[in-house]
């Protein structure tokens, strides 16, 4: 089997514009993007290391990367701020204005900053049906109670509309309409499938 050769990494698989300071022995991935508006600054600590797609637009101040922080891939550091000494900032973590403290962990997907996105919405307080599965009447738990009854909690139909509409399923109709061209005789997603023997 033949392999390859392998490529040497270079400082051109990454696009610097603006004041950039690149410390020593920093490990910038390729497709990086560092760019410092004018009156703005980016500084990159020692050792730190920045995971491939990640963009750092500094402006309006000083955007600083301490050293041997860790920046995950696609991540997204936008304004001023600093990513404190040894912090690890998850992979599509977007930063707005914000700082990092050293040492601290951000997880994957994390939004920092952003003042602009409403809060989550709040579903209204509703009183639930609980309704036994197997026939028994639900009794509440005592210390010396037999194991509890399995139940299912019903949702009223209004309660079951709103929690669909605050967890709409995006792309759902695109994938139906794909699916639907390259397989023509499936059916569709939500429906049941029919087993029945009339059923021809």
């Amino acid at each position: 089997m033949k392999f390859p050769p392998l490529q040497p990494i270079s400082n051109t698989h990454y696009y610097v514009n603006g004041d950039v300071t690149i410390g020593p022995g920093a490990a910038i991935a390729p497709g990086v993007l560092l760019q410092a508006d004018p009156e703005s600054q980016i500084i990159i600590g020692a050792g730190a290391c920045i995971g491939m797609g990640a963009v750092l637009h500094a402006y309006h101040g000083v955007l600083e990367v301490g050293e041997s922080a860790n920046i995950g891939t696609g991540v997204l550091i936008v304004g001023k701020g600093k990513v404190g000494t040894n912090a690890c900032i998850g992979a599509m973590t977007t930063i707005f204005n914000s700082s990092v403290e050293s040492g601290e962990v951000l997880p994957p997907g994390s939004l920092i900053g952003d003042t602009s996105r409403p809060e989550e919405a709040q579903l209204p307080e509703v009183e639930l049906e609980v309704v036994p599965t197997n026939g028994q009447a639900i009794e509440p738990a005592s210390i010396n109670s037999t194991p509890p009854v399995k139940a299912e909690v019903v949702l009223p139909q209004a309660l079951e509309e709103e929690v669909v509409k605050a967890n709409p399923v995006y792309g759902e109709d695109s994938l139906n309409r794909l699916l639907s061209t390259l397989l023509p005789h499936r059916q569709a997603l939500n429906r049941p499938l029919d087993n029945s023997p009339n059923s021809s």
